[in-house]
C-alpha cells in the first residue's frame, strides 16, 4: 500500500505516528511511506525582499525540523520512507499531492477542534477531507 503522511511536527503528529507503530496493518515493508510537511506561504511582499536560495532554504529548514524525529521514527523501525518539503497551503497541498502521486491512504494527525473550532479556525484535516479523494485515516 502507498501511505502518505502528512505531519505538522505538532503532539497530534506524535499520536498518528504512535498509532501507526502499534496496528501491525500500518507499519510494515510492505508498505511504501511519503511523509509530507508544508510550510506556510511567506507572503508574497515579504519574499520578494529575499533572495531565491533564503526562501528556499527556509521552507526546507521548517520542513527538516519537523522531518528530523520521524526520520528517527522510521530508522528505529528500519523502514524506508521518501521525505518531502512544500510550501503553500496545507490543506490544499497535501490534498492535490495525494491525488496526483497515487497514493492508497492518506494518514494524518487531527487536532480535533471541532465545529465551532473549525468555524472560527479552519481546519487543514476538514479542507483535505473535503478535497481529497484518497481515502484518509485521521488520528485524534
Amino acid at each position: 500500500m502507498k501511505i502518505l503522511l502528512a505531519v505538522d511536527g505538532s503532539p497530534f503528529t506524535k499520536k498518528m505516528l504512535a498509532y501507526v507503530a502499534a496496528h501491525d496493518e500500518w507499519l510494515g515493508a510492505r508498505h511504501q511511506y511519503t511523509v509530507v510537511h508544508v510550510a506556510p506561504k511567506i507572503p508574497p511582499h515579504a519574499a520578494s525582499f529575499l533572495a531565491r536560495e533564503a526562501v528556499d532554504g527556509y521552507y526546507a529548514d521548517e520542513s527538516e525540523k519537523v522531518f528530523k524525529p520521524i526520520r528517527t521514527f522510521f530508522g528505529k523501525h528500519g523502514l524506508p520512507a521518501e521525505f518531502v518539503g512544500l510550501s503553500g497551503h496545507a490543506g490544499e497541498t497535501i490534498a492535490k499531492m495525494a491525488e496526483k502521486g497515487s497514493f492508497d491512504l492518506l494518514m494524518m494527525g487531527s487536532h480535533g477542534h471541532g465545529q465551532l473550532g473549525n468555524l472560527v479556525m479552519g481546519s487543514v484535516a476538514t479542507r483535505i477531507v473535503a478535497a481529497c479523494r484518497v481515502p484518509v485515516l485521521l488520528v485524534r
